[in-house]
């Protein structure tokens, strides 16, 4: 399994997130992740910015580490042809670095434009087109295109890579799995399912990666680290069913005023030990995950967690 690192635009603002991509490499993460949100889930995280800048900025500043977004949403703030020319010009600034994540994305981000929020099959519905007019940009030459809810006008990517951008897709069952895994490159999924992977396999029509994450909040004292997880991450309890449709800080705010911090540490390995990390991971390794990207909780303790990775939990998970 392929270790990852999490630049976890929520929690960082443009700079650091730059530096944290420099020391993730230098840790020796096998690749790295970024969110792509127009808000943060919680006022505690405190930040959003926009994440194909800072790419931008990332590939400048990493010499060989892989980079992915994980997910963008390719249906209602951005349109998929726009989504297309950034991946592959961020392909193009990395050396054939990076792999487009995409997801049919979340209330809490797609609503600022103001074009409401569709149900989850007609997310569904969109998600799939816009994978149709990304592969065929991809694919280079001119594209039209006129579905249910895009339209296309000779469209072309006039600086396209070599190497064409492989796209994983988000999902979270059985319709989801069916839908995009005969159009993807690789699963993405943040829980370790290990009837999702296998199903994703039979779909596809033979193995290919399948790529989780994995929150965690290391910090030498762990009552520390259990209050930080608690203020930053209880919104991570809430599942995707949930998270996908509450449209604000105060919405999730609201729904986990009850959550406690027995229950969030029962769900993400709080403390200094790499010991429950290897343990939730090997979750995941057994579900069939070929990479799986670890989210250090807190802005603010970036350097301490990646110098603990590279002398510790990078050699005990490996």
């Amino acid at each position: 399994m392929r270790i990852g690192y999490t630049l976890m635009t929520e929690q960082a603002g443009p700079r650091e997130l730059v530096d944290h991509a420099t020391l993730a490499e230098q840790a020796g993460f096998d690749f790295e992740v970024m969110s792509d949100h127009y808000s943060p889930w919680l006022d505690e995280q405190g930040h959003a910015p926009y994440a194909w800048s800072v790419l931008g900025a990332v590939t400048q500043a990493t010499d060989q580490v892989e980079l992915m977004t994980y997910v963008t949403c390719p249906t209602v703030r951005y349109h998929p042809a726009v989504v297309a020319q950034k991946a592959a010009t961020v392909q193009l600034l990395s050396g054939n670095r990076f792999t487009l994540g995409i997801g049919a994305g979340e209330n809490l981000n797609e609503h600022v434009v103001g074009r409401g929020w569709p149900p989850v099959n007609v997310r569904h519905e969109l998600l799939r087109e816009a994978v149709e007019i990304i592969s065929q940009l991809f694919d280079g030459g001119y594209v039209n295109y006129s579905g249910q809810h895009f339209r296309v006008d000779s469209a072309k990517l006039w600086d396209l890579p070599e190497q064409r951008v492989p796209i994983a897709v988000a999902v979270s069952g059985g319709q989801s799995v069916r839908t995009f895994a005969p159009l993807a490159d690789a699963m993405v999924a943040v829980e370790p399912d290990a009837a999702l992977s296998q199903e994703w396999d039979v779909f596809q029509g033979g193995q290919s990666r399948k790529i989780g994450q994995l929150p965690i909040c290391w910090d030498p004292d762990r009552d520390k680290a259990v209050e930080r997880a608690h203020e930053q991450f209880r919104w991570f309890a809430g599942g995707w069913k949930v998270n996908s449709e509450l449209p604000g800080t105060a919405g999730f705010a609201g729904a986990t005023q009850f959550v406690r911090q027995e229950d969030v540490a029962a769900k993400i390995p709080c403390g200094p030990d790499a010991g429950p990390v290897v343990e939730a991971v090997a979750k995941f390794r057994d579900a069939g995950f070929t990479d799986l990207a670890l989210v250090q909780i807190g802005g603010d303790h970036q350097p301490e967690f990646l110098d603990f990775a590279k002398a510790e939990l990078l050699p005990a998970l490996r």
